[in-house]
C-alpha cells in the first residue's frame, strides 16, 4: 500500500463541478448538501469531471427530491453497463429537510437549483443545492457591476502591498 501523509491531497483528485450560471441567474438564499444515487460508471465519470449542470434543476416529486436534466457523460471504459446521460437522479436528504425545502419553494416562489457536485472527505459524491429566487435582467447587470468594482478594489489593495 502506498504511503500517504495526513493532510496531503493525492495527485489527480477530482475537482468539483460548478454551476456558474446558477449564481448569475438566481439570488441564492439558502444552500443545502445532499447525497445522490448514482450507478458505478456515473461515479467514475463525475470523478473525471465529465458532468454538466446545463439546464439542470431539482424538484420534489411524491415526497422525494429529484435532480432532473443533469448530463453525465458515459464512462469510456465501461462496456456493458452504460447509463443514460440525462436520466432523473434521486437526491438523498432527510424527509423533514425535503418537506421544509418543498414548502419554502412553493410558498415564496423560489426554485431549487443544483450549484455544485464534489466528493467529500469520505469519497462520496455530494450535490450542493440552493434555494434561489430568479433575477431580473437589471439585477444581473447590478451584480456584475458590483463584482467588477469589488475585484478592482482588491487589485488596488494588492498593488499597494
Amino acid at each position: 500500500m502506498a504511503n500517504r501523509t495526513a493532510g496531503t491531497k493525492k495527485a489527480g483528485a477530482p475537482a468539483s463541478i460548478q454551476n456558474r450560471r446558477a449564481r448569475h441567474d438566481y439570488a441564492i438564499v439558502e444552500e443545502f448538501e445532499t447525497g445522490i444515487a448514482l450507478a458505478g460508471s456515473e461515479v467514475k465519470s463525475v470523478y473525471l469531471g465529465k458532468a454538466h449542470f446545463t439546464d439542470a434543476y431539482c424538484r420534489v416529486i411524491d415526497g422525494e427530491l429529484w435532480l432532473l436534466n443533469m448530463d453525465i457523460e458515459p464512462y469510456e471504459q465501461s462496456s456493458v453497463f452504460q447509463h443514460d446521460r440525462r436520466r432523473d437522479r434521486k437526491l438523498l436528504m432527510h424527509r423533514r429537510q425535503i418537506d421544509t425545502l418543498d414548502r419554502k419553494a412553493q410558498e415564496k416562489g423560489m426554485t431549487i437549483i443544483p450549484l455544485a457536485a464534489y466528493f467529500n472527505e469520505r469519497g462520496r459524491v455530494k450535490i450542493k443545492i440552493g434555494l434561489g429566487r430568479g433575477r431580473a435582467q437589471y439585477d444581473k447587470r447590478d451584480k456584475i457591476a458590483k463584482d467588477e468594482e469589488r475585484r478592482e478594489m482588491q487589485r488596488i489593495r494588492a498593488d499597494r502591498d
